[in-house]
């Protein structure tokens, strides 16, 4: 996928600011590829990411609705926008080289229109949201409003927070409580 570290500085760089949406179809491509074989069930297909890996699961689950059965994001950022608003001054700036800097207007203006949270009405299929209430590098107010969204859609959203945890869970207890959930939920949405 476009954007993924190991394949040389062009290749990472092909996902960058307006470029953005092109991760996405790159998956859609994957999506489309499920569909040709004979040994996999396009019918359950979850997406799965976590941090900037969230925020991409979010925006396929909203792209490709159709194709896609339920999503799980681990601190993903619901909209790139607020999320660089909102985040540490060190994030911001090494953030807006990829993403692009949300105070030039037209850059805000398309961050705005691809980004998960504003595109709730999309997202009808359920939702896994795990984030760290102490998380630094992604603001806890990502998932909190995307949550608070598309609950009102009637969507059914599973979120944990945990208030002793940062980016990403690293306590056993927490850890385990996530994965527990991970299996509840894939039996429910997945495999039922």
């Amino acid at each position: 996928m476009r954007g993924s570290s190991g394949y040389g500085k062009t290749f990472l760089k092909l996902d960058n600011g307006y470029q953005r949406e092109d991760a996405h179809k790159d998956i859609g491509a994957l999506l489309d590829w499920i569909k040709t074989q004979p040994g996999l069930d396009s019918d359950r297909v979850m997406v799965f990411g976590e941090s900037y890996g969230g925020y991409l699961a979010l925006a396929v689950a909203a792209n490709y609705s159709d194709r896609v059965r339920a999503a799980y994001s681990i601190a993903g950022p619901s909209n790139l926008v607020t999320y660089l608003q909102n985040s540490d001054e060190w994030v911001k700036e090494l953030q807006r080289v990829e993403f692009g800097d949300e105070r030039d207007p037209k850059m805000r203006e398309f961050l705005n229109r691809i980004a998960p949270l504003n595109n709730v009405q999309k997202l009808k299929m359920p939702l896994l949201i795990v984030q760290g209430k102490n998380d630094t590098l992604v603001p806890p107010t990502e998932s909190e409003q995307l949550v608070k969204a598309v609950r009102k859609n009637g969507t059914p959203v599973w979120y944990l927070m945990a208030n002793d945890e940062g980016h990403g869970f690293i306590r056993k207890k927490n850890r385990d409580f996530q994965f527990y959930s991970a299996v509840l939920f894939t039996t429910e949405y997945l495999l039922k």
